[in-house]
């Protein structure tokens, strides 16, 4: 399931379109400022951001110029209430793939949306890889040299943030985060569970990448050498 991140200060708003997202089944999370967005994407691999102009913090392009100057080219459709031809310019300038004014009908805003998500996959991000493994995404499967296996969505979300952050300490609530999004409930023992299968997935394709505790800092992705 694709997930997307959007960026909306006004309650009632962010509610509404938030359910029209994920009545078109996708995963959402919410921010409302600048600097929680900016947090967000550090723990997430979204898919695509919906992204307001006007923020308690700051001008959301002020977000979006920062992230396209970290490498971070996830599709961003801005909302905005200003309609003038220099308005559009500007964001699309600043790295916007849309932009749409307010006020919108809801179906159109989930139209877009979805073009965003359909981008040819020449445009697409690569498949994350790491040592022996690459993560298809999009076919849910781990591979390891010719041998795969299927992963469930948030073991998609867990394995793409290992792959991403390679042999880095990656703690437990930015793992949550990735599997199950910043707004989910997440019953205490649920990583535990989704990390022993991981565990036993890549034994199963043959990996001699292993995901090990690393004691009071969280887990890291690493090389072990005596895997067969």
């Amino acid at each position: 399931m694709s997930r997307i991140l959007l960026i909306e200060d006004h309650e009632r708003l962010a509610g509404l379109i938030r359910k029209g997202l994920v009545a078109a089944g996708l995963g959402v999370d919410v921010a409302d400022r600048i600097d929680a967005a900016w947090t967000a994407v550090q723990q997430m691999s979204y898919q695509a951001l919906v992204l307001d102009r006007g923020l308690p913090d700051g001008d959301g392009l002020v977000l979006l110029q920062k992230l396209r100057s970290a490498g971070v080219h996830v599709p961003c459709l801005v909302l905005t209430a200003r309609d003038a031809l220099h308005d559009r310019v500007e964001g699309l300038e600043a790295g916007a793939d849309d932009y749409l004014p307010k006020p919108f009908a809801m179906d159109e805003m989930v139209a877009r949306v979805r073009a965003l998500l359909r981008r040819p996959v020449e445009f697409r991000p690569l498949d994350p890889t790491h040592g022996d493994l690459t993560l298809r995404a999009n076919a849910s499967v781990l591979c390891s040299g010719d041998q795969s296996i299927t992963l469930a969505p948030a073991e998609i979300q867990i394995m793409r943030l290992f792959l991403r952050k390679h042999e880095e300490v990656v703690r437990r609530n930015a793992l949550e985060a990735a599997a199950w999004g910043l707004s989910d409930a997440v019953t205490p023992n649920a990583l535990d569970v989704a990390l022993h299968r991981i565990r036993r997935k890549l034994i199963a394709i043959g990996s001699r990448q292993r995901i090990v505790n690393v004691r009071g800092l969280g887990y890291a992705l690493r090389e072990h050498e005596s895997a067969e």
